[in-house]
């Protein structure tokens, strides 16, 4: 398998890096509102990459991998080998990010169980028996949710997220982070507890990933592990399988 440049697309920031198929390179991260041609150019030149496979929620964005990369690009869809399944209504309205995450989590864990991404919204996608992706739950993410008080209010500051001191707080910053993390934790396992029920499996495992899976996972049990880099891991996986 040529060198290949994996690139995660989100709203908030690009991740990439280079594989030969078998291990991911050193990652790199940069803002999504500065990606361009001539920083993914540089990339591909420094990693010796001739392919890319992209998973990406911004489509303006993915152009600039179409022109950079022409036809050596891989576009993560529902249309391509992924090694898993599928029994959705729509499968094309997957989001790439999902379905790479899906794909990761059937080839390394090799079981039923629900991946929660942690990114501008916070994705639940669950996969059943023999790797079969059902569907998911998407709700807002935890910064969306708290620059939304700030933005809409006069009085609420902006906050940086970070573990709360405790749950009654003592000043507007801290009770709006604990409001922040207890309420969104709350908010995790209850819709983990649905889908479970749903599904009617009780110890179905949880990966988490994103930027604030971390943070959230450190006091949500049913969370039993958290991978930063599932979405690129699954972006491997599928450079592999479409080699």
């Amino acid at each position: 398998m040529p060198a290949t440049l994996l690139i995660d697309i989100s709203n908030s920031a690009v991740k990439a890096t280079s594989t030969d198929g078998h291990t991911l390179g050193e990652k790199r991260t940069h803002p999504t509102a500065e990606f361009n041609a001539t920083w993914l150019a540089a990339l591909a030149g420094e990693t010796a990459a001739t392919h890319a496979v992209v998973s990406s929620v911004v489509p303006e964005k993915t152009t600039i991998t179409r022109e950079v990369f022409g036809k050596s690009l891989l576009e993560v869809s529902s249309e391509i080998e992924l090694g898993i399944s599928i029994d959705y209504p729509k499968p094309a309205t997957i989001g790439p990010d999902r379905l790479a995450n899906a794909a990761a989590f059937a080839a390394i864990h090799k079981s039923p169980g629900i991946v929660v991404d942690f990114g501008t919204a916070v994705t639940f996608d669950i996969l059943a028996e023999n790797s079969t992706y059902v569907g998911g739950v998407i709700a807002p993410g935890l910064a969306a949710m708290t620059d939304y008080l700030y933005q809409r209010t006069a009085l609420l500051p902006r906050i940086d997220l970070s573990e709360p001191l405790q749950v009654i707080g003592k000043s507007t910053h801290e009770a709006m982070l604990a409001g922040a993390v207890v309420g969104y934790r709350g908010m995790v396992k209850e819709i983990i507890a649905e889908v479970r029920a749903e599904v009617g499996a009780s110890s179905f495992p949880v990966i988490a990933t994103g930027g604030y899976a971390e943070l959230i996972a450190a006091r949500v049990p049913e969370i039993n592990s958290v991978d930063p880099d599932l979405t690129l891991e699954g972006l491997r996986i599928i450079a592999t399988l479409n080699a």
